[in-house]
């Protein structure tokens, strides 16, 4: 009995940890420029709710690069994954003057982070 409640604890204790690192990564990486979650609002890039599935270059009201616009992306996991390694090889011309995420781990947590997030900001 006791074994089983301490690995359900181990079990919620891991879930927070990564979904503090998810968070954390979220922060560090994205939070200067975008916003996201129910409340989120056009800062310097476009939110970043519900890009699952969405065509580059299309959040309403806000003022794209061509480049973007014209990138033929819709973002999924991979093709985030690689856009945000090096956001101005994979897509020349963005207005993001960011050099990328280098780390595989923080390249994860961050999808999964905004992956929670559906077009509105609700989490899903």
């Amino acid at each position: 009995m006791r074994l089983s409640i301490l690995a359900g604890m181990l079990v919620v204790a891991s879930a927070g940890s990564v979904l503090a690192q998810e968070d954390a990564a979220f922060r560090k990486w994205c939070l200067p420029c975008h916003d996201a979650g129910p409340d989120a609002k056009i800062k310097l890039g476009p939110p970043l709710n519900g890009i699952d599935g969405r065509k580059a270059g299309t959040y309403n009201g806000y003022n794209y690069s061509d480049a973007m616009k014209n990138s033929g992306i819709t973002w999924g996991e991979a093709v985030f994954k690689e856009y945000i390694s090096n956001p101005m090889q994979k897509v020349v011309g963005t207005r993001m003057a960011f050099a990328g995420v280098r780390d595989e781990a923080e390249r994860d947590a961050l999808w999964n982070y905004r992956k929670q997030f559906d077009a509105d900001g609700k989490k899903k």
